[in-house]
């Protein structure tokens, strides 16, 4: 099977880092690199944390690009209440030996997709739509370049972040509308379903039984994200929403879409930041975005704990 070649946009953040364990531990997946935005934790800060997952996977060849360090009309928007002051508190961050590319992160998914064949990569976006939509507007030819954009953001139900919005939408919702918009094949992995992909004590067990120092700091990433979810959304086990995107990439059986068209409100007072999914089928013709619905949750876990168990032995 010819592994599929991703762009991975984001903000690490707890479940980032999982998106990035799971991505690199995986034969189905080729990681090309990493772009950074402004989200979960200032740019400087997401940055280095994805420089110190990769030192933790043992992967210091990926590039890390730094991106966008704030939304295109608003002020960035940070979540230490779930994240921490370093976005990845809860464990030790090893130094960040990865050393952080020049070239702007937007430049690097331009130039990625105007220098590989057509439809041959694709883009996993899991924090605020700030780099793609800024590439969109500065390279439009992407669009028919890119094989599938894979989206973690927004619900056809309830909100995080407010009522209405989830979080990384709501950070830049005028990205979300311009990326959304666009003539790909798009798939939004919202907390429809990533709700669904909650992490028990039963996966931590299974983790801590791998015994390797990235299972530990797995363990430790989800254990302050549980009591971060408890004491702020409620939840008793916390929701990895981020791997959910490769989870899809690796085998889209383990979640289920459905053809749906969405937009995103950036104007209603209590509304902003929405998804506006039309939900209603079928849906029109010609329609090119999908939307998450369904989790395999048994199988969702098989895949990122095989992952962290390749990347283990492959460090032994």
């Amino acid at each position: 099977m010819t592994p599929k070649r991703i762009i991975l946009d984001c903000d690490p953040g707890h479940d980032d880092a999982v998106a990035i364990m799971l991505a690199l531990g995986s034969p189905a997946i080729e990681l090309l690199g990493i772009s950074t935005v402004g989200g979960n934790q200032t740019l400087e800060k997401v940055t280095r944390n994805a420089q110190s997952v990769l030192v933790m996977c043992g992967r210091e060849d990926v590039p890390v690009y730094p991106g966008a360090s704030h939304p295109l009309v608003h002020q960035v928007e940070v979540a230490p209440q779930i994240h921490g002051e370093s976005g990845l508190d809860g464990v030790e961050l090893p130094e960040p030996t990865v050393p952080v590319r020049d070239k702007h992160g937007v430049d690097f998914i331009i130039d990625t997709l105007m220098s590989e064949p057509a439809g041959t990569v694709t883009l996993v976006a899991t924090g605020p739509l700030t780099n793609v939509a800024l590439a969109v507007r500065k390279e439009p030819r992407i669009v028919e370049r890119a094989q599938q954009v894979v989206v973690m953001g927004g619900a056809y139900g309830q909100g995080n972040w407010t009522a209405s919005a989830e979080f990384n939408i709501w950070v830049d919702p005028e990205a979300a509308k311009i990326v959304f918009a666009q003539e790909w094949d798009t798939v939004m992995v919202g907390l429809d379903l990533t709700h669904q992909a909650l992490v028990t004590a039963a996966e931590e067990e299974k983790a801590r039984e791998i015994g390797s120092p990235l299972a530990n700091f797995f363990i430790g990433l989800m254990n302050y994200f549980r009591k971060s979810y408890a004491d702020n959304q409620g939840f008793t086990d916390p929701p990895v929403h981020d791997p959910c995107t490769v989870a899809y990439l690796i085998d889209p059986t383990v979640v289920e879409t459905v053809a749906a068209p969405v937009d995103v409100e950036t104007q209603g007072a209590l509304t902003m930041g929405r998804t506006v999914v039309d939900m209603r089928q079928p849906a029109p013709a010609g329609c090119r975005s999908r939307v998450a619905t369904k989790l395999d949750r048994e199988r969702f876990w098989g895949l990122v704990l095989d992952a962290i168990r390749t990347l283990s032995e492959a460090q032994k």
